[in-house]
C-alpha cells in the first residue's frame, strides 16, 4: 500500500471514480434510516460539507443512493483497498512525529480485514462499533496525523476530524469523543437518526478509540471468567471434560474458542454467519465445525467421555442449539452442559446484533431493513424461547451468567422470565460472578502493541512482563492477589504458544497498578537501549477497573447506589489527559449499548525517552487507582485493601476512607 498517498488527504481534483463494495468481505446489515424528507436532505448536505462545491453535483446523487440503500453514507468512492489495510511497521509511515505514526498504525489495525468485522463500513466489532462514520473522515484524519507537530492536538468528534489546534508537548496529541449526548436525548431512536445524518456514531469501546487488537483483546478476560466460573460452580481443578456453551464469533466474541481451549474444557460456540465461523476456524480459534444440532450433541458426548479439550463451532442459531440440548435432557435425563453464557451483540438487538431463530441469516438481513417492527417482534419472541431453554437446563444443573452484552436486559424487555420479584435478575453478570473482584484488586486488561511489527519484540515484552510478575510474587501479596498473579504469569509465559496474534503484534495481560507501571517502565527502557527495536503503544480495554461506568456490567457489583453514576469514567479520561497520555477517548455506549454506559480509554507511546517513561508511570498510577478508590468507597473489602496498599507504597496518595456502618445498627433504625 502507498502509505504516503493514503495519508495525503481527501482526493477531490479529480475525484476518484465510484467504487463498488467488495464481495470478498462481510458487510454491515443495511439500516433503515427512517429519516423524514427534510432530515434525509440534511444528511446528504452534512456529507457534502467535506468537499468543495464543484464536487457536489457529482457526489450528491451518489450519497443519496447510499443513504437510501444502506441507511448510511459511507462514501465508498473514497475507500482504499481494504485487502491491503493493516498495521505496517511504524518506520513506513512518513509523519512529523512518532505519535502521529503510532496512531495511524493503530487505526489501520482496527480496519485490517483479519481484525475488523465489517471493514468497508468501518466497523471493527460489535455489529456497529465504528472507527469512523465515513471514508472521508478516515482520509482527513490520517492526513492530520501525518502533518501534525508535537505542539498540536487533533480534535475528533464522533468520527469527525474537527481539526488541529495549538497545544503543548505534554498535552494529548488526539482527544476523541464518541456519541456524547445530552442525557435526555441519549435514546436508541436518536442514535439511529443521528448516525444516519452523520452527526454521531457508536464507537463501541476500542473501535472508536483505535485500541482494538483483534479477538485476543478479550480472550484473557474470557479465560479468567470461564476458569473462575468452573472453580466456583464445579470445584477447583474440575473443569476438564465439562462443557461450556455460548454464542457469537463475529467480533470480540471470536475470542471464546481460544479461551475455551486455554481454560481446558469443551466449548460450543454458536454462530449464524458462515463467514464469521469460517474466519475463526481458519485462524485456529475454533477447532471443529458442526452443522447440525444432532451432530453437535454427538461430538459433545464423545468429547465428554474422553475429557477432551475442544472448541466446537456450531453453524446455526443458538436458540436451536439450546432447544436441542433441552430436548435431549428431557428425553434422556442427562444434562450435557455445565456452564453457559452468551456473547451475541445484544447491545444492538434489532440491527444485526441478534438473529431470531425463526429466520435464516439472509432473511433476517432483509427483514431488519424492510420491516423493522416485525423483525423486532421476532427477535423478542426468539429471546423468550432462548431464555425458556436456558432456564430449563439451569433447573437441571447448568450454570448461566450474563456476559455483559445486555442479554438479561434485552430478555427482560422482551418479557422473558429472567427477573426476581424485586426486579433484579435471576442470573449474575460475569462481573458479579468473577471479574468484579478482579477489578476491585486493581487487575484489568492492560495492552500493548509493538509498532515494529516484529514477533521478537513482542516476545521481549512478554519476557519483561513475566519478570515483573515474578518480582510481585516475591513481595508477599495477599492470597487473592497471588492467585491473580500466578494465573497471569502462566498466561504471559504461554502467550506465544497459544498463537493469539491477529493483526498487530499485540498482547493483553491482566495486571494491577504496580504491575502496569513497572512493565511500562521496563518496556520504555528496552526501547531506549534498542532491546526493543521500535516504540511500544500502551493501551487497555475500556472494560477495566476505572474506564467504564456500566450498571449492567463493569459496575454491576457496586452496591452503594452509585452504579448509575458516570463520574469515574469521565474523571478517568480527564486524569489520563493531564498525566501525559498520547491520546484519550470518552464514549457513550459500548458493550451493553447506547445510553447504558459511559466508557473511556487511552493510548500512550513509549519512545524510550525519559519523558515518556515518567508520564507512563504517573498516568498508570491514576488510570488504575481512580477505579480502585471508587470501588473501595463503595465498601468492597478487596478494593479497600488494594487502595490502602497503594497509599502505603506510592507517595502522594491521601484517599478518603470508607467507614462501613454496622448492619445491626442499621436494622434497628
Amino acid at each position: 500500500m502507498d502509505l504516503v498517498k493514503l495519508c495525503s488527504g481527501l482526493q477531490v481534483n479529480p475525484l476518484p471514480p465510484p467504487k463498488e463494495r467488495s464481495p470478498d468481505v462481510a458487510h454491515a446489515p443495511n439500516r433503515n434510516h427512517n429519516l423524514s424528507p427534510d432530515e434525509r436532505l440534511q444528511a446528504i448536505k452534512n456529507a457534502l460539507r467535506y468537499f468543495p462545491k464543484d464536487c457536489h453535483s457529482e457526489l450528491a446523487p451518489e450519497f443519496a443512493r447510499e443513504l437510501d440503500e444502506f441507511g448510511h453514507i459511507y462514501m465508498y468512492r473514497f475507500m482504499p483497498d481494504t485487502s491491503l489495510m493493516r498495521a505496517y511497521p511504524i518506520s513506513e509511515y512518513k509523519t512529523n512525529i512518532v505519535e502521529g505514526a503510532a496512531t495511524i498504525l493503530m487505526i489501520m489495525n482496527n480496519l485490517d480485514r483479519r481484525v475488523a468485522q465489517f471493514p468497508e463500513e468501518l466497523v471493527t466489532y460489535g455489529g456497529n462499533g465504528q472507527v469512523f462514520s465515513n471514508w472521508a473522515q478516515f482520509r482527513i484524519t490520517l492526513h492530520y496525523l501525518s502533518t501534525m507537530t508535537n505542539e498540536q492536538t487533533l480534535s475528533m468528534m464522533s468520527g469527525h476530524p474537527a481539526g488541529l489546534f495549538p497545544s503543548h508537548k505534554r498535552s494529548p496529541r488526539v482527544v476523541i469523543t464518541n456519541g456524547m449526548m445530552i442525557p435526555n436525548y441519549s435514546s436508541k431512536d436518536m442514535y439511529d437518526k443521528l448516525f444516519a445524518m452523520g452527526c454521531t456514531m457508536y464507537g463501541q469501546m476500542t473501535a472508536g478509540s483505535y485500541c482494538y487488537i483483534g479477538p485476543q483483546g478479550i480472550v484473557h478476560g474470557t479465560t479468567i471468567t470461564v476458569m473462575n466460573a468452573g472453580r466456583k460452580y464445579l470445584g477447583p481443578d474440575n473443569i476438564a471434560g465439562k462443557v461450556y456453551v455460548t454464542a457469537g464469533l463475529g467480533g470480540m466474541s471470536g475470542a471464546q474458542g481460544k479461551a475455551i481451549v486455554i481454560a481446558g474444557c469443551i466449548g460450543v460456540v454458536a454462530e449464524v454467519s458462515r463467514e464469521a465461523l469460517d474466519k475463526r476456524h481458519a485462524q485456529g480459534w475454533i477447532q471443529k465445525v458442526v452443522d447440525s444440532v444432532d451432530e453437535c450433541i454427538e461430538v459433545v458426548k464423545k468429547a465428554r467421555e474422553e475429557k477432551a479439550v475442544l472448541s466446537i463451532g456450531f453453524y446455526g442459531n443458538v436458540v436451536s442449539l439450546w432447544e436441542g440440548f433441552a430436548e435431549y435432557t428431557e428425553r434422556t435425563g442427562e444434562n450435557l452442559v455445565e456452564l453457559a453464557s452468551d456473547q451475541t451483540s445484544l447491545h444492538n438487538p434489532f440491527n444485526g446484533g441478534y438473529y431470531p431463530v425463526q429466520l435464516t441469516y439472509e432473511e433476517s438481513n432483509v427483514m431488519m431493513n424492510q420491516d423493522p417492527p416485525q423483525f423486532k417482534s421476532l427477535v423478542q419472541e426468539s429471546l423468550r424461547r432462548h431464555v425458556k431453554a436456558v432456564n430449563y437446563l439451569c433447573g437441571r444443573g447448568m450454570n448461566f451468567w450474563d456476559y455483559g452484552n445486555a442479554f438479561l436486559l434485552e430478555a427482560s424487555r422482551a418479557g422473558a422470565d429472567v427477573t426476581k420479584p424485586d426486579g433484579s435478575f435471576i442470573y449474575p453478570t460475569y462481573v458479579q460472578l468473577t471479574i468484579g473482584n478482579v477489578f476491585s484488586l486493581g487487575f484489568g486488561p492492560f495492552r500493548w502493541v509493538c509498532t515494529s511489527g516484529k514477533e521478537e519484540d513482542l516476545l521481549k515484552t512478554d519476557q519483561l512482563a513475566a519478570e515483573v510478575i515474578r518480582q510481585q510474587l516475591e513481595e508477599n501479596p495477599s492470597p487473592e492477589e497471588e492467585g491473580n498473579l500466578r494465573d497471569n504469569l502462566t498466561w504471559v509465559e504461554k502467550a506465544m504458544e497459544n498463537k493469539m496474534v491477529v493483526g498487530s503484534q499485540a498482547r493483553i495481560l491482566y495486571s494491577n497498578q504496580a504491575g502496569r507501571s513497572r512493565m511500562a517502565a521496563a518496556f520504555n527502557r528496552a526501547v531506549a537501549s534498542g532491546e526493543i527495536s521500535a516504540p511500544v503503544v500502551l493501551s487497555r480495554d475500556h472494560h477495566d477497573v476505572s474506564g467504564t461506568d456500566s450498571p449492567y456490567r463493569e459496575t454491576s457489583n457496586i452496591t452503594d447506589g452509585s452504579m448509575w453514576c458516570a463520574d469515574m469514567a469521565v474523571q478517568n479520561v480527564i486524569g489520563d489527559a493531564l498525566r501525559g497520555a498520547t491520546y484519550v477517548s470518552i464514549h457513550n455506549g459500548g458493550g451493553v449499548g447506547w445510553g447504558e454506559v459511559m466508557n473511556g480509554g487511552f493510548g500512550m507511546v513509549l519512545d524510550g525517552s525519559d519523558e515518556a517513561g515518567e508520564a507512563a508511570v504517573s498516568m498508570l498510577h491514576w488510570d488504575v487507582s481512580n477505579g480502585v478508590c471508587r470501588r473501595a468507597w463503595a465498601g468492597h473489602p478487596l478494593a479497600q485493601h488494594a487502595i490502602s496498599n497503594t497509599q502505603a507504597t506510592v507517595p502522594g496518595y491521601n484517599i478518603t476512607t470508607c467507614n462501613v456502618a454496622d448492619e445491626d445498627l442499621l436494622r434497628n433504625l
